[in-house]
């Protein structure tokens, strides 16, 4: 059995969890000057890029395609909602389900983000190969963590 040097694990150079955290860090920032112009932090941004994808979505889902918890999603969404930009309301079959909608502010919102990605995408300098590759193993490790 090998011996384990617990101070060689301990080392930062050894934590796969901070040049995610990093990186991380390193793009939402290079989001943040475009994000100010719309008065929008990240989580709002990726808040909307669900709903302009899906429009009437429920909070559950919502959570799970951002990976956020209620705690974290309810104050962000009555932020959102007092902004006039999306609507709640409770299902008529099911009033434990709130569903997220879009109003006209909202969807209006989508052309002027529109360029957004592009803008940042050309100051990531990763080729397409690579910033494949990356996605591939980020999902992987996401993933990993829903079993």
């Amino acid at each position: 059995m090998q011996d384990i040097n617990y101070d060689e694990l301990l080392k930062l150079d050894h934590q796969l969890c901070f040049p995610l955290y990093a990186a991380a860090r390193q793009v939402v920032s290079l989001y943040t000057p475009y994000l100010k112009e719309l008065g929008l932090t990240y989580t709002q941004y990726i808040v909307f890029l669900v709903l302009w994808e899906k429009d009437g979505i429920p909070v559950g889902e919502l959570g799970r395609r951002l990976y956020l918890d209620n705690g974290t999603l309810t104050p962000l969404l009555k932020k959102l909602e007092s902004a006039g930009y999306v609507s709640r309301s409770r299902a008529k079959d099911d009033e434990r389900v709130v569903t997220v909608t879009l109003t006209d502010q909202g969807r209006e919102l989508k052309d002027k983000a529109r360029e957004i990605p592009l803008k940042v995408g050309s100051c990531i300098t990763l080729c397409e190969s690579e910033a494949q590759a990356m996605y591939g193993l980020l999902y992987k490790l996401i993933k990993g963590g829903e079993q």
